[in-house]
């Protein structure tokens, strides 16, 4: 059964609502003439299966380009028409051109006619026509716009190609009606896929290990954590066992993108991040180059969504990065300074040797994150103390005590034709005691500290190990104060 929108999203596909709205949406348009989207993100996030699911819901054609030869990917696209079709003769499609030309021309009837192109970046590397040839087709007096209701679904996991499919001059810049970026999950979704729902300790430890990639449960096998006591079980069974698929993910990680060409020099930039060196200059100096000699770097990594840069919540012009890929920051850290180690197994005294690493640099800025995540996404307005903008972290100067304070959380709400106006600071604390008191009268420090920040600015403090009972008695008399355990995090608004 259909919705107005299109095919309802089938049980085999968890969560991506959004993504599977849009794309039902699309396919099911029934507007005379062909429509394009461009869907794309990293590999392993389970485009595919949802590309499959809509071809099969909508009764659609679908075509995985391979690594080979043009002549052979030509020779399976002809097979793949030919079993969509039910003609009794085989189809030798000749060119590129010949191909699109036939896929436009399934959508030559009254309703739209799905065909989804999937691994193009396979497809290019032997054949960069194609997307000319389609600029051709969907130009307003071409065949395809006149006549065509097909719904062309390009799909590929190579950042840079897929995103110069649509900038500048290129071809199909203007043509796509969608362009659709499948991220992993986040922490509440990756939580429920991993059947962790109700034990958000775990989750997020696991999360700030592996991130939301779906495929990395089946990695698993099966051998999903069983409780607070087994993760670090499991981190030695799977993320440091040498025949385990995780093992060398974040190698693979960055051999996926066609532009990481110096694998070394990236492997190097993430490194430096990782460590904790996260300002360009902090970087260049860690690398030995000079800043400008990073800005290509850099900037492939933010575009592959492996490294995201995060301008200061309230200085605009001082800005950080960060690894935004658990598994690339894992590697870094814990991996490869021991591959030689854990390549003799010797995975459990190297994770033993590394707990301090792996809760300084791995776990507690990764709370950090989902305490800021939690503020932009799933706190409330009542909570947060308005409308939230964007939330990000800063530094306070501060003369009482010659220092600067770092703080986790700012929310700022910004309204055209009046200041920005912070509603939110909050602290992030990850250690294995009670939050208490002195943190709630340090934010209170900071509050006075910041310009634009009043009485109003609401305080927030996360915590891992829950709060004291005289935190616990203030927050009860204090409205400005917002406590976030771990069940608050996952569960709660």
């Amino acid at each position: 059964m259909e919705s107005v929108q299109g095919p309802l999203k089938p049980p085999e596909l968890f969560a991506r609502d959004a993504e599977w709205a849009d794309l039902a949406s699309f396919a099911s348009a029934g507007a005379a003439g062909a429509s394009l989207a461009i869907v794309y993100g990293r590999r392993r996030q389970g485009k595919t299966l949802m590309l499959e699911l809509l071809a099969e819901q909508t009764g659609g054609f679908f075509f995985t380009g391979l690594e080979q030869s043009a002549a052979q990917n030509l020779d399976a696209v002809g097979r793949a028409y030919v079993g969509f079709t039910g003609l009794a003769v085989p189809v030798a499609f000749h060119t590129w051109g010949d191909v699109f030309e036939a896929l436009f021309a399934l959508g030559e009837r009254d309703h739209p006619q799905t065909v989804v192109v999937d691994e193009l970046p396979f497809l290019l590397k032997t054949a960069p026509e194609i997307p000319s040839l389609i600029q051709q087709a969907l130009s307003p007096r071409g065949r395809a716009r006149r006549n065509s209701r097909t719904r062309l679904v390009l799909c590929g996991s190579a950042f840079s190609v897929m995103a110069s499919l649509l900038a500048g001059t290129a071809p199909l810049r203007g043509r796509a009606v969608r362009e659709i970026l499948v991220n992993p999950f986040d922490f509440r979704e990756a939580a429920r896929f991993w059947g962790l729902d109700d034990d958000p300790d775990v989750a997020v430890r696991l999360h700030a290990l592996v991130g939301g990639t779906p495929a990395y449960r089946d990695f698993c096998d099966s051998d999903l954590p069983r409780g607070p006591a087994d993760l670090d079980a499991w981190a030695v069974r799977h993320l440091l066992n040498p025949s385990s698929a995780f093992f060398r993910e974040g190698r693979s990680l960055l051999a996926e993108e066609p532009e990481m060409t110096d694998v070394g020099l990236y492997s190097s930039v993430l490194g430096a991040i990782a460590g904790g060196r996260t300002r360009r200059g902090q970087i260049a100096d860690a690398v030995g180059r000079r800043e400008t000699a990073l800005a290509h770097p850099l900037s492939v990594l933010q575009e592959a969504r492996l490294v995201a840069r995060e301008a200061d919540a309230l200085r605009a012009n001082r800005s950080t990065f960060h690894i935004a890929e658990p598994m690339l920051r894992l590697h870094q850290l814990v991996v490869a300074p021991n591959g030689a180690r854990l390549s003799r197994r010797q995975g459990a005294l190297v994770w033993a040797e590394v707990a301090d690493t792996v809760q300084a640099g791995i776990y507690g800025p990764h709370f950090e994150e989902l305490a800021r995540q939690w503020t932009m996404t799933y706190a409330d307005a009542g909570t947060v103390g308005g409308p939230v903008g964007p939330v990000g972290r800063t530094v306070v100067p501060c003369r009482v005590h010659r220092d600067q304070h770092e703080v986790d959380v700012v929310a700022v709400e910004r309204s055209p034709g009046r200041p920005s106006r912070i509603l939110l600071l909050g602290e992030a604390k990850w250690r294995q005691v009670p939050v208490g008191v002195a943190e709630l009268e340090r934010l209170r420090h900071i509050r006075e500290l910041i310009d634009g920040a009043d009485p109003s600015t609401k305080l927030a403090l996360f915590s891992r190990w829950g709060f004291t009972e005289e935190l616990l008695r203030q927050a009860a008399a204090a409205p400005d104060l917002e406590l976030v355990d771990l069940d608050r995090l996952y569960h709660g608004n």
